[in-house]
């Protein structure tokens, strides 16, 4: 008996092996769906170079603040705006 359970036990992995095998090889021939677009490229990531642009934005900022033109919260919110970048 444990041998009848061992040879259907192989049988059906073969099995398997060879269904899975089979609709890999019709999923490759096969068109794709209509309809069907590539997803588009990721957005290139921003210049690593706007380091100058950021440090003159944060001197302006502080500049102004101390002119009293900017609040503690609104020099603190444009401050986190412009890190954020």
């Amino acid at each position: 008996m444990a041998r009848t359970a061992v040879v259907a036990g192989t049988a059906t992995a073969v099995s398997n092996r060879v269904s899975r095998r089979q609709a890999e090889r019709w999923a490759a021939q096969e068109p794709p769906p209509q309809g069907y677009a590539e997803p588009p490229p990721p957005a290139p990531a921003a210049p690593a170079g706007g380091g100058e642009d950021r440090v003159q934005q944060l001197k302006d900022l502080a500049e102004l603040k101390q002119q009293g033109v900017l609040s503690d919260e609104e020099f603190a919110a444009e401050k986190a705006r412009i890190l954020r970048g």
